[in-house]
C-alpha cells in the first residue's frame, strides 16, 4: 500500500523543491524571491513561511527586478543552480513577463510561480483577472507562453506530480535550458491532497554532456585541414560547458585564433595570445580583420546574434564557410552551417584528437598588439582632469580597468556601456557578465546583486547609465537590507546617449533622447547621490577620473552597496573598433542628412551575405 502524506499543493511544492539536489549536494533551487498579494499570499506564502530555512524566502521590491536578480544568479552559477520567483495574480504576474523573456533569450533557468485564477471559477471575475471573451481558459499567465521553455497551469493538486519533474528537467537540460512558468491557481494552492511520500524523496539532477555524432566531428576536422584562415567564435555555451581551458588549449595546439561574443567574453583572459577580443558591431579592430579574412568560421556555443556577425556583413571572404558547435540543433544549423550537435567541451576534445598535432598557417599576431595600444590610448585618463571637463565613457572604463583586480567582475546590460565594455574592457578570466541577449534596461542594479549572491568572494562593479538607473533601481534597497555589497558606477549623460548617437548615425534629428532635445519645460537635475543614500546605500559623486579610481578602491571595505555617480559627455562613442549594424534607414523623403545616411546604409547592405 502506498504511504501518503496530507498536504496542501503549496506545501507539497515547496517541500519537493527543497530536496531537488545538484551533484555537489546543494539545492538546485536555492530559494524563492517573493512579493505576496492575493493569488499567492494565503497558500504559497504560508507554505514558504512553514518550510523556513529549508527553502529560504527573500523579499524584493519589484517583481521584474527580483527576477533579474534570480537570472544573474543562475548565469553566474553557469546554470548549475537557480532561484524561483513568485508573484500575485494580475500585474504582479505580468511584471515578470519581461524578465521571463530575458531568461528565455539568454537560455537561463528560472522557475516562475505566479498566482493564477480560481480553478473552480466560483468567484469569477476576481480582482485583477484578465477575461478573454472567447476563451474561458485564458488568464494573464498565458502571456508567459511565448517567453518560457515550459508552461503549465496547476489546476488540480495532483498536477504537481507531473509538472514539477517536467519543470526541473527543462531547467537542467543543457540544450533546452530556460525559464519555466507554473501558473498556480489560488484556490488549488490551499486544497488538501494525499501525496505519495515517495514524491518527496531527495533527487539529484545531473547536467548531461551530449556527445557529438563522430561523422559531424570528422567533417569539421576535414574543413579545418583545408582552411587557410580559420577563426573560432567563442560564445556563452563555452562557459556553461566549462570548456574555457579546453578551448584555449585547442586554439594553441592548432594555431587558430579566437574571438569572444558578449555572452562568451571572459571565458579566457584578454592576455591569452590567441584571444583577439570581440567580433562584430562592437568588436575590436583586430578581431574584425580576422573575421573579414576568415575562410572558416567555427562557432562554439554561440547563436550568431547580429552584433556578433555585423548583421551578417562581417564575413567578407568569398570562400567563407560556417561551422556551428552547439547543444541544440536549432542553433547548430543556422545560416546553412555545418552542424556539430554536442557539448562544447566534449566536442573540442574529440575534434582535437582527430586533428592531432595539425596546425593551420600563421596568423597576424601584430594586429592584436596594435589593438591593445589603441585601447590604452582611448581609455587613458584625460590630460585635463577637472570638474570643468566631462570624461567619455571610454575614459570611465579606463579608470575602472586601472584599479580592477583578477577578482573583479564587471557587469552591465543596456545603453552605451555594453558595447563600450565589449570592445574595450580587458577581462580577467571569469571577470565579465553582460546581459546582451535581451539588452534589458533596468537589469543592472538587481543583476549586480544576483552576481554577488552567487559569487560573494568576488568584487562586483556595475556599470549603469542614468537612463537604466531611472528605470529600475529599487533592489538597491534589497541589497542594503541583505548587506550585499557591490559598486555601481553611474554615468550621467542626462538622457539616452547611446540611442541619441544611433539616431544621428541613421540620419535622424536629435530628438526625444537627451533631456535637452525632449519636449520638456524643465530640464531635470537629478541628484543621484542623495537618491541612493535615501535607499541606504553609500553614495558619492566623483569629481574627476582620478577621483573615480580612488572611490572604487575605497568601496572595497564596505558591507553595503556603493553608488559612485560621475557626469559624462553624451556625444563621443568608444573611439575605436566597431562594425556596421543593420538598423533600417527611411528609404524615402527627408533632408540631406537622411540622404547621406541612406547612401551609407545601401553600401553596407550590399555587403550583407549570410552563409546559407
Amino acid at each position: 500500500m502506498t504511504r501518503t502524506i496530507r498536504l496542501t499543493p503549496a506545501q507539497a511544492l515547496v517541500r519537493w523543491l527543497s530536496v531537488q539536489m545538484t551533484e555537489e549536494d546543494e539545492r538546485f533551487i536555492e530559494g524563492v524571491w517573493a512579493i505576496f498579494g492575493h493569488g499567492n499570499v494565503a497558500g504559497l506564502g504560508e507554505a514558504l513561511h512553514g518550510i523556513g530555512k529549508a527553502l529560504p524566502t527573500w523579499r524584493g521590491q519589484n517583481e521584474q527586478t527580483m527576477a533579474h536578480a534570480a537570472i544573474a544568479y543562475a548565469k553566474t552559477k553557469r546554470r548549475r543552480r537557480a532561484h524561483a520567483v513568485t508573484s500575485s495574480i494580475g500585474p504582479g504576474a505580468t511584471n515578470l513577463i519581461t524578465a521571463a523573456a530575458l531568461a528565455h533569450v539568454n537560455r537561463l533557468p528560472v522557475l516562475f510561480i505566479p498566482g493564477d485564477v480560481f480553478a473552480n471559477r466560483r468567484p469569477d471575475p476576481v480582482l485583477q483577472q484578465i477575461e478573454d471573451f472567447d476563451d474561458g481558459t485564458v488568464s494573464a499567465n498565458d502571456a508567459f507562453r511565448p517567453v518560457v521553455r515550459y508552461f503549465d497551469r496547476i489546476a488540480r493538486p495532483e498536477h504537481l506530480l507531473t509538472a514539477l519533474p517536467r519543470a526541473l528537467s527543462v531547467m537542467t537540460d543543457p540544450a533546452n535550458c530556460g525559464p519555466v512558468c507554473l501558473g498556480f491557481c489560488q484556490d488549488v494552492q490551499a486544497e488538501a491532497y494525499d501525496y505519495p511520500e515517495s514524491f518527496f524523496e531527495p533527487r539529484v539532477w545531473r547536467i548531461r554532456r551530449p556527445e557529438p555524432d563522430p561523422r559531424e566531428v570528422e567533417d569539421v576536422a576535414t574543413m579545418i585541414r583545408a582552411a587557410q584562415h580559420p577563426v573560432i567564435i567563442s560564445g556563452g555555451g563555452v562557459l556553461y560547458s566549462g570548456a574555457e581551458d579546453v578551448l584555449a588549449a585547442f586554439a594553441e595546439r592548432h594555431n587558430i585564433p579566437f574571438v569572444e561574443t558578449q555572452a562568451g567574453k571572459g571565458a579566457n583572459t584578454w592576455e591569452n595570445a590567441f584571444n583577439f577580443g570581440s567580433p562584430g558591431v562592437t568588436g575590436s579592430e583586430c578581431a574584425n580583420r580576422l573575421c573579414e579574412k576568415s575562410d572558416l568560421v567555427i562557432g562554439v556555443g554561440t547563436r550568431f546574434q547580429d552584433f556578433t556577425t555585423g548583421s551578417w556583413a562581417l564575413f567578407k571572404n568569398d570562400r567563407r564557410r560556417l561551422v556551428s558547435i552547439n547543444l541544440h540543433g536549432y542553433d547548430a544549423t543556422k545560416h546553412g552551417a555545418t552542424p556539430v550537435v554536442g557539448d562544447a567541451k566534449v566536442t573540442l576534445e574529440k575534434l582535437s584528437a582527430l586533428l592531432k598535432d595539425y596546425k593551420v598557417p600563421a596568423f597576424d599576431a601584430q594586429s592584436r598588439s596594435d589593438w591593445h595600444e589603441t585601447v590604452k590610448k582611448v581609455t587613458a585618463a584625460p590630460e585635463v582632469d577637472s570638474t570643468n571637463y566631462l570624461p567619455t565613457d571610454a575614459q570611465v572604463i579606463g579608470a575602472v580597468q586601472r584599479v580592477a583586480t583578477k577578482e573583479t567582475i564587471v557587469m552591465c546590460a543596456a545603453g552605451t556601456m555594453p558595447g563600450a565594455l565589449q570592445v574595450l574592457w580587458q577581462s580577467a578570466k571569469g571577470g565579465y557578465h553582460m546581459e546582451y541577449g535581451y539588452s534589458c534596461m533596468g537589469y543592472e542594479v538587481a543583476g549586480a546583486m544576483g552576481i554577488k549572491l552567487a559569487a560573494p568572494e568576488k568584487e562586483v562593479i556595475c556599470f549603469v547609465g542614468d537612463g537604466s538607473y531611472m528605470m529600475a533601481n529599487s533592489e538597491l534597497t534589497t541589497a542594503v537590507m541583505r548587506r550585499v555589497p557591490f559598486t555601481i558606477v553611474l554615468t550621467d549623460n542626462r538622457g539616452y546617449g547611446c540611442i541619441n548617437r544611433l539616431q544621428v548615425e541613421c540620419g535622424g534629428a536629435e530628438f526625444n533622447n537627451l533631456y535637452e532635445d525632449s519636449n520638456v519645460e524643465v530640464q531635470p537635475a537629478i541628484d543621484f547621490v542623495n537618491h541612493a543614500r535615501s535607499m541606504g546605500a553609500h553614495a558619492e559623486k566623483a569629481a574627476s577620473i582620478a577621483d573615480l579610481e580612488a572611490k572604487i578602491v575605497a568601496a572595497r571595505g564596505r558591507n553595503t552597496p556603493t553608488v559612485i555617480a560621475i557626469d559624462t559627455d553624451p556625444v563621443p562613442g568608444t573611439g575605436a573598433g566597431g562594425h556596421w549594424w543593420d538598423v533600417a534607414v527611411p528609404q524615402a523623403g527627408g533632408p540631406e542628412r537622411l540622404e547621406r545616411a541612406r547612401e551609407r546604409y545601401n553600401r553596407n547592405l550590399a555587403r550583407q551575405r549570410a552563409f546559407g
